[in-house]
């Protein structure tokens, strides 16, 4: 298993998952979603430039989550600098304020995740997998940043 604990974890896309992504970002920015992905843009925190990528928008009890299963990565410390992201098409977007999840609130959301887009992310989610504890989780918790969506 990786190295699950570090706040600092960052999976970086290779190329070939890189090209996938950016394929998958330009279907959802045409309003086309493969498994519920999305376009996440956020304004960068030193540059003020819009950044874009695919994420998967998780509702839980009627309250939408952003998981960053690769980690501390750049789109994450800048939704966590901006408060807020937009997501969806230009055409069809919407803007909203976040918080960042407790690590403590993590377990249950990432399980559930996991469930869900364990296919998709199994190579770079810290080495958890859907069958991982709760102990297990727990430790994973503070290198996968977690957020709700508040407005």
């Amino acid at each position: 298993m990786h190295n699950t604990s570090s706040p600092n974890r960052y999976d970086e896309p290779n190329a070939i998952a890189r090209a996938t992504n950016t394929l998958i970002r330009w279907l959802a920015e045409a309003g086309i979603s493969l498994a519920g992905a999305q376009v996440l843009r956020v304004r960068g925190r030193t540059t003020g430039v819009e950044r874009k990528v695919v994420i998967n928008l998780m509702t839980v009890d009627g309250v939408d989550y952003l998981v960053s299963p690769r980690g501390n990565t750049q789109w994450a410390r800048n939704a966590r600098a901006a408060g807020a992201v937009t997501l969806g098409p230009r055409w069809r977007s919407r803007t909203a304020a976040l918080s960042e999840i407790a690590d403590d609130d993590k377990p249950p959301l990432l399980k559930q995740y996991l469930d869900r887009w364990f296919w998709e992310v199994k190579t770079h989610v810290g080495g958890l997998t859907p069958e991982s504890s709760p102990q297990q989780l727990r430790d994973a918790a503070p290198s996968i940043p977690v957020f709700a969506l508040t407005g």
